[in-house]
């Protein structure tokens, strides 16, 4: 962040020791009539990361679930508003994943934890890497699993989608306030109705009980 800058919103981060935990911080700062408006969120680096079996998921959505994440390619979208615990659950189902015999990469804007075993990406819009691009570049390292943090664009969205046509299982999130709501969303943002049925995409919001099987 630029601390001399105050007239723009801008996002940021930074890390402390507190009390021998190592504590992340994700910063965004707003300007208002008053002076700048801080909001940040606190992430404990040194915690563990949760698994299916403790999000609550009913045991017979879960069985499902694990069949679905073990399929050798597709398109997996945790939905759901800010908060709801998209991030978490695609954390607890990269933990399902072979990280030994899989290649996993993923881009993240923040790495909001960090596991064993999965190459992660860090985004940095000032340098010109954002999700489109790093997705782009994740592809040439042969990756079997890719998760992106969040589709944001049309562009994001299109090579995600093309991605898990062409033999890799994609996981990512998308704001919407229900699963089926990520088909409705997805065309509004320029992907044709044709790939999304292509894809062989499975919905399903975060920490709930239902799902939307795959199109």
């Amino acid at each position: 962040m630029d601390i001399a800058e105050r007239r723009i919103p801008q996002d940021g981060r930074m890390s402390l020791k507190v009390e021998g935990k190592n504590i992340d911080i994700r910063v965004a700062s707003l300007p208002t009539s008053f002076g700048e408006r801080l909001t940040l969120r606190l992430l404990d680096s040194s915690s563990r990361v949760i698994t299916l079996e403790e999000l609550g998921v009913t045991p017979s959505i879960l069985k499902k679930y694990k069949e679905v994440i073990k399929m050798p390619y597709g398109l997996i979208l945790v939905t759901g508003p800010t908060g709801s615990g998209k991030t978490t659950t695609l954390y607890a189902s990269l933990g399902s994943v072979d990280r030994v015999l899989k290649n996993v990469i993923t881009v993240e804007d923040p790495v909001e934890y960090r596991m064993a075993g999965i190459n992660q990406i860090q985004i940095n819009a000032q340098a010109g890497l954002n999700f489109a691009s790093g997705l782009r570049s994740i592809l040439r390292n042969d990756p079997d699993v890719i998760m992106v943090g969040e589709i944001r664009d049309r562009e994001t969205a299109k090579i995600a989608i093309e991605s898990a046509m062409t033999g890799h299982m994609v996981f990512s999130t998308l704001h919407t306030n229900d699963a089926p709501g990520a088909v409705s969303r997805l065309i509004e943002m320029g992907v044709e109705p044709f790939l999304i049925s292509s894809s062989g995409m499975c919905a399903g919001p975060a920490f709930s009980t239902t799902a939307l099987p795959p199109l």
